[in-house]
């Protein structure tokens, strides 16, 4: 790929083979712990897409999809401290098992934010699927029931991730050592 020659991308955190290995493994859990009742998969756009479309091909039940837009971030690689809804859900969570699909976890202020606002929607379960968390005071984060990974506390991009959108395509994740926005 020749992305790879880039001199903004530092090293590989998860690589690949990580990735693949490891979304397997969350795809049987979430089908064990969900067997006869195939849970909404509530993806958080648009760092979470790609990890989402792989994750729902990994869970044998036939699971439905929404999508859900938050910002925090803008174009910046730190968080505002301030979360909107940019595009909301389509669906009725009304008794219905939610699972969010979230690309990464930094300080939990978004997801903290996002959880209160969907459990006041009257799910009957509602759990978190983290791709990734990052190492450190996860101030404000709920309990996560899946994690793929935990990472250092570095800006990272690829498979979904991006700074000014873009390296989202990436295969891998990887420490982004660019200039900041």
């Amino acid at each position: 790929m020749v992305l790879d020659a880039d001199p903004d991308l530092g090293p590989v955190v998860v690589s690949e083979d990580d990735l693949r290995d490891r979304v397997a493994a969350l795809g049987k859990q979430i089908t064990d712990d969900y067997a006869g009742r195939p849970p909404l998969l509530v993806g958080v756009l648009k760092g979470a897409f790609v990890f989402m479309s792989d994750l729902a091909r990994a869970i044998d039940l036939p699971v439905g999809f929404d999508f859900m837009a938050v910002a925090s971030y803008g174009s910046a690689t730190k968080t505002s401290g301030v979360v909107r809804i940019v595009k909301d859900l389509d669906a009725d969570l009304g008794g219905r098992d939610v699972l969010v699909v979230e690309d990464i976890v930094d300080s939990g202020l978004t997801l903290s934010y996002l959880h209160r606002n969907l459990q006041a929607r009257n799910p009957a379960s509602l759990e978190v699927c983290a791709l990734l968390v990052k190492d450190g005071p996860e101030r404000q984060a709920p309990d996560l029931r899946y994690v793929g990974f935990r990472i250092p506390a570095e800006f990272v991009v690829g498979y979904g991730l991006d700074v000014e959108e873009r390296y989202r395509n990436l295969p891998y994740v990887c420490v982004y050592r660019g200039a900041q926005p």
